[in-house]
């Protein structure tokens, strides 16, 4: 069995908040990769494989690949793909704290990101998650704190921004993603599986796999160039 590293005192990270007392409940490696905030000033790099990407039917690529061009979801299936992830707080020009969830995917010939910020919505009930390069897409993120220690996250309604135009998105062509991280004490990882499905067409694309984590100072890191989108919404 491998020990994870301590969990740094309370801070009072997006994560933290939304939580509420439920976040004590997740397994103390989770509730140090959950302090990442400039509270705490710690960043969580991760570097791991997902065993598998995969895709739903045939009609779901065209999307996919839309998608890919401002760094949403991931266009290509695959196993055993090498990956990392990016967990980088900082304030945005709104002057609210962001967290980056920037995963990039190691496919052979290209690699690809699937890039979000995370803020806290207004009422400090929800994370708002804010999809690409540009954030033309914004989705509530619902946490919940389950027995076993893990962390689970449900995506709520979904809207699309761009200049005048705000609109939710239709059921019909939306997706309701939910996320499972764990950690597993044996083996001295993090476990994650992600899904997404649309509620009339079914599974459209999810992937599942490992990873470690390193904590760095984001003083000392910052937040390196790209990392940050193009275009930030203020719309919630």
């Amino acid at each position: 069995m491998i020990t994870p590293a301590p969990v740094p005192a309370p801070s009072t990270s997006i994560f933290r908040t939304v939580l509420g007392a439920d976040f004590e409940r997740l397994h103390p490696a989770l509730q140090r990769r959950f302090s990442v905030g400039l509270d705490s000033g710690e960043a969580c790099f991760g570097r791991g494989v997902m065993d598998r990407i995969w895709h739903g039917r045939s009609f779901v690529k065209p999307f996919l690949a839309v998608g890919a061009t401002r760094n949403i979801l991931v266009p290509r299936a695959g196993r055993h793909v090498p990956f990392t992830i990016e967990n980088v707080p900082y304030a945005d020009s709104f002057g609210r704290e962001t967290v980056t969830f920037v995963r990039t995917f190691h496919l052979p010939g290209r690699a690809r990101r699937f890039d979000a910020q995370m803020v806290l919505g207004p009422r400090g009930d929800r994370v708002l998650d804010y999809l690409g390069t540009h954030q033309h897409l914004a989705s509530d993120l619902h946490f919940s704190a389950w027995p076993d220690g893990s962390l689970v996250i449900r995506s709520g309604a979904h809207r699309f921004r761009e200049g005048p135009v705000d609109v939710r998105v239709p059921d019909v062509i939306g997706g309701d993603a939910e996320v499972r991280e764990s950690y597993d004490d044996r083996a001295g990882r993090f476990r994650i599986q992600v899904r997404v499905t649309n509620r009339y067409f079914g599974p459209l694309f999810g992937y599942e796999g490992s990873f470690t984590a390193t904590y760095r100072d984001v003083r000392e890191c910052g937040v390196r160039d790209g990392l940050r989108p193009v275009r930030e919404e203020v719309r919630a």
